[in-house]
């Protein structure tokens, strides 16, 4: 028995939001042409909407996102795909270490590489059980919601589907909760630490009619931060809920995430530290709008001192929650050599 070697039948499928293939404004387009036209993002009629996308939307913003996405590109490519491979690359050994015998792969919701083939890649590889967990620790149905949406378009066209398991939220769970403020206390021991006068948890945002439909995502965004603050032991005077990535003229949830700060900063406020417990991974809107085009903005408002604090990205404590998740998603299926031998 010590040399029979189990195939994995369980795979896990970490699906992210996305991103262009390169910088080019041709590859930019091409994403937020996928991007702009899910009915769940943008739920104006299409036959009102497509026109605005493709006569005054795609030919002005690609390029404008297109020097965004400059201003943040690595070497490696885009920070969000490589902090979404290097995640499930830990999170793959941290379920090795534990015994699990189950594949960890990853997708982007829009962009490549693509979930429809993702999905495809496993089935072909044989695996009859998938695990898909959004990468997306408050659910939105624009988010979380639009992922099972892909899933569920691409079974239709299956004889044989797997078993599915599917992990909707996860914005309380202590493990998250915990690896999000560790994050935060280590930013303060530094030699630059201490605490701000203010810390925000700065979330994306939402069009406030989604939430007047009956989205959870803003309650869930509140209920994460203030058990964020609570870990850290803050006062209700020392953090604050804002959002960002406002896009068109609709109103959002509110406050809004730069004027929030050139306000506090006219107040009086010099210093405040800014983290994003709604993304996992650092990417475009962590890294240029929040700790470029919103620390500016707080620093010409008068602030004297803004920090970012980076996203969980493969953070340990991070890879050790989210395998908790897993693992529990995971209870009933034969994961584990034990069970494999059982079986025989």
């Amino acid at each position: 028995m010590a040399n029979v070697e189990f195939k994995p039948q369980a795979a896990i499928l970490l699906v992210q939001l996305g991103t262009p293939d390169s910088t080019s404004v041709p590859d930019v387009r091409r994403y937020l042409r996928e991007f702009l036209s899910d009915r769940r993002v943008v739920e104006t009629s299409p036959w009102i909407w497509q026109p605005i996308l493709h006569t005054l939307v795609l030919p002005r913003r690609p390029k404008e996102s297109a020097q965004k996405y400059a201003a943040i590109w690595t070497e490696a490519g885009s920070p969000l795909l490589v902090n979404t491979r290097l995640t499930a690359q830990a999170l793959s050994e941290e379920l090795k270490i534990r015994g699990r015998l189950v594949e960890v792969h990853w997708a982007m919701r829009y962009g490549n590489p693509g979930m429809a083939q993702a999905l495809r890649d496993l089935r072909d590889r044989g695996f009859d059980k998938v695990l898909v967990v959004p990468m997306y620790p408050q659910y939105s149905a624009t988010t979380s919601g639009t992922v099972f949406d892909v899933i569920a378009r691409e079974f239709l066209t299956w004889r044989d589907i797997p078993s599915l398991r599917f992990v909707k939220s996860f914005h309380d769970d202590p493990g998250y909760i915990e690896a999000v403020a560790d994050s935060i206390r280590q930013r303060w021991r530094q030699a630059d630490g201490g605490r701000p006068d203010r810390l925000i948890f700065s979330f994306h945002g939402l069009p406030q009619s989604c939430v007047d439909q009956g989205d959870p995502y803003q309650k869930q965004c509140e209920e994460s931060g203030a058990l964020i603050a609570a870990a850290l032991g803050l006062a209700r005077d020392e953090w604050l809920v804002s959002y960002q990535s406002r896009f068109g003229r609709e109103e959002w949830i509110q406050p809004y995430t730069q004027p929030t700060v050139e306000k506090l900063a006219g107040q009086g406020v010099k210093t405040i530290d800014v983290v994003c417990p709604g993304f996992l991974s650092d990417c475009i809107e962590t890294l240029e709008e929040i700790d470029m085009e919103v620390h500016n903005a707080f620093m010409r408002a008068g602030g004297r001192r803004f920090r970012y604090i980076h996203c969980l990205n493969d953070a340990p404590l991070w890879i050790h929650a989210l395998a908790e998740i897993v693992g529990s998603e995971l209870s009933g299926w034969k994961t584990r050599e034990v069970d494999l031998v059982r079986r025989r």
